[in-house]
């Protein structure tokens, strides 16, 4: 394990308990509060500030750093709405990526390095419209302009964008919950606690538990469970899709490791165990990594397995092993969406 990865595990931990390191930072997390309350307060007093579309907008975001499972949340609303007769766009910010004063749209590319790396996944694996800027009102308005048959967009990571105008909101949550429930940087909210209670949806995402056992309210708002499970395996370099269950068969007697430069990198070699295969040596790489090189050519395995957000920016390398993990997600209400379908009837 590198020294970022035992240094970010170490701090996560920390942030599920109050003990001293919470302690000592608490007087810096006081001044996050009075930021993140005037931010609002500001937006509250001045409504005009507050860019609303004729479109319908669902806000898919989370309270806690580090990722929580957005995208696939973005991923299967995107489905659920597409089977309701929506035609669903997605904006978001293109981390990674340099945008100046035009949004960057799926109508130009759909590359990592011009979308970024999760709104390019989510334009490859859907098909559906995508728009990237910081400012999400300028990407609002840049897929408004060019999808003119877009009639419900979903922000993928923007909670926190008060400029934005939303109708709905899905907080996205793993097992650490809201950890100590302090903000940064004494704890690992990004956001007030309190925001809880303004969802439509909370999801949390969950690895080793039954998805069928779970409150369904938490604070008053509607609850969901969500697991991600393999669904296919992908070959990065020709395409070929297998089946979970010939995965297991290629994989069975051979040396199989894994790679993935995401939010929460155990997630998905814990995922991978649960399923079967034991990943030797996993490699954990800094959320949003560039793949600038080749980080595989040191691995000593059979296979190598990514996630689908690390292969948009690794088709570039020739490495024969390397097989993108697909996943589904399973959700512990088939209308989990139910809530976003109300919102969308009433607009």
């Amino acid at each position: 394990m590198s020294l970022h990865n035992f240094l970010v595990k170490r701090i996560h931990k920390a942030w599920q308990h109050k003990g001293l390191l919470s302690a000592l930072l608490l007087p810096l997390s006081c001044i996050t509060k009075r930021f993140v309350e005037r931010k609002r307060r500001y937006y509250q007093e001045h409504p005009e500030e507050i860019y609303t579309s004729h479109t319908p907008v669902i806000v898919v975001g989370n309270l806690i750093v580090g990722g929580a499972g957005k995208t696939p949340v973005t991923l299967a609303l995107i489905d659920a709405l597409r089977n309701h007769g929506y035609h669903p766009g997605v904006i978001s910010r293109g981390y990674g990526v340099r945008i100046e004063k035009d949004a960057h749209t799926s109508a130009h590319s759909i590359e990592a390095t011009y979308l970024g790396d999760e709104p390019s996944l989510i334009a490859r694996e859907t098909g559906a419209p995508v728009a990237a800027h910081p400012k999400r009102a300028q990407a609002l308005q840049a897929l408004n302009r060019q999808f003119p048959d877009v009639n419900v967009v979903i922000a993928d990571d923007g909670l926190q964008h008060l400029q934005l105008g939303r109708q709905a909101q899905i907080i996205v949550q793993d097992e650490r919950g809201l950890g100590n429930g302090r903000l940064l940087p004494a704890g690992p909210l990004r956001d007030l606690p309190s925001q809880l209670q303004h969802a439509d949806l909370i999801v949390t995402q969950q690895t080793g538990t039954d998805v069928s056992t779970s409150p369904e309210y938490i604070q008053g708002v509607p609850h969901v469970t969500m697991q991600l499970w393999p669904s296919a395996f992908r070959h990065l370099e020709t395409g070929q899709c297998i089946t979970p269950d010939e995965a297991l068969a290629l994989f069975d007697g051979k040396t199989v490791s894994a790679v993935a430069a995401i939010g929460q990198p155990q997630r998905f070699f814990a995922m991978l165990r649960k399923f079967g295969v034991n990943p030797r040596s996993p490699l954990s790489l800094p959320d949003h990594y560039d793949y600038s090189y080749s980080p595989f050519g040191k691995i000593d395995a059979d296979f190598i397995l990514i996630t689908p957000k690390d292969a948009v920016k690794c088709k570039k390398f020739a490495d024969k092993r390397i097989w993108i993990t697909e996943v589904s997600a399973l959700f512990s209400r088939a209308d989990w969406y139910a809530p976003l379908l109300e919102m969308l009837q009433r607009h």
